[in-house]
């Protein structure tokens, strides 16, 4: 079975972590993948006055892009989270195929063709990116887009 990073600061508002991450995790189940959610697999709902603490967690996350096989980043935010920056880096660093979605409207661009910055484009192919580009929950399981693709394969 394929594995997915599902790569998000939802978790940090317990509003977002009950209500938004549940759909997502639903929608890239669908399609057949185990999906890593690293705030529910570590259950880090609140920051931790244990010495260590912050090195353990982002040691963990790290771990849990290193042992997928994809990254799905959500890179609302102007600018995106820098946790999902980094998680999102280091997958495209290992080579990991890259999947983003976008729902914000603002631009967060230093060119006119991606809505962010460029960098965050170097995990997807130059012809066809806007297959593994995604603005609404509803295209996480279109058969057309890479996702679908890719999870099938």
């Amino acid at each position: 079975m394929k594995s997915v990073y599902l790569a998000s600061a939802y978790g940090f508002s317990r509003q977002q972590r009950e209500t938004l991450l549940p759909v997502f995790v639903r929608k890239l189940g669908g399609l057949g993948l185990r999906v890593h959610e690293p705030f529910a697999d570590s259950q880090q709902t609140v920051f931790s006055r244990e010495p260590g603490w912050a090195h353990s967690v982002g040691q963990r996350d790290l771990n849990g892009v290193r042992d997928c096989d994809a990254i799905f980043a959500i890179v609302n935010g102007n600018p995106p989270d820098e946790g999902v920056m980094i998680e999102l880096g280091a997958a495209i660093a290992l080579g990991k195929k890259t999947f983003l979605f976008r729902d914000d409207f603002r631009r967060s661009a230093d060119c006119e063709e991606y809505q962010l910055n460029l960098m965050l484009f170097t995990g997807l192919p130059s012809k066809g990116w806007e297959d593994y580009y995604y603005t609404s929950v509803d295209e996480i399981d279109a058969p057309d887009k890479a996702l679908a693709i890719w999870a099938a394969s």
